[in-house]
């Protein structure tokens, strides 16, 4: 199974930058933006910089790694690198790929939600792996990410 990255983003106003995902035929819900590693991506950061650009039209400054994780997913072992950043500039205008060109992979909408644990606990948010990181350290994201 493909490692994949996440991007914990804090925008200008140390909010978090989460989307909403609707989905047919699935229960709402959030998710931390990003994406598999590819062959051609050369590092991990790499990873990161073009999914958060494919997915928000974003740049980013002061990436941070956080937490490796691993948890069982669909039989197999996944694994998220996940990185703090902070938020240089979004447009989007410049989001693509085949989350925007495929009707059947639903809607990705934005949100920036306060640094509070309420905002994690209270959502839908996956992975869950993820989610437990994010709640147990919500309060410290700015002091790590700098």
């Amino acid at each position: 199974m493909r490692p994949s990255v996440r991007g914990v983003l804090l925008d200008h106003d140390e909010h978090l930058v989460l989307f909403r995902r609707t989905v047919p035929g699935r229960a709402l819900y959030w998710t931390v933006p990003g994406g598999h590693v590819e062959p051609e991506d050369g590092s991990l950061e790499n990873t990161l910089h073009r999914e958060l650009l494919e997915e928000l039209g974003a740049t980013v400054r002061a990436v941070t790694p956080l937490v490796t994780m691993s948890y069982p997913c669909e039989g197999g072992l996944k694994t998220q690198h996940v990185y703090g950043c902070r938020l240089v500039s979004m447009d989007p205008g410049l989001r693509h790929g085949p989350e925007f060109s495929d009707p059947s992979r639903g809607l990705y909408e934005v949100e920036r939600v306060p640094l509070a644990r309420t905002e994690i606990t209270s959502r839908n948010l996956v992975p869950k792996a993820v989610a437990g990181y994010l709640s147990a350290s919500i309060a410290s994201l700015p002091r790590l990410i700098t």
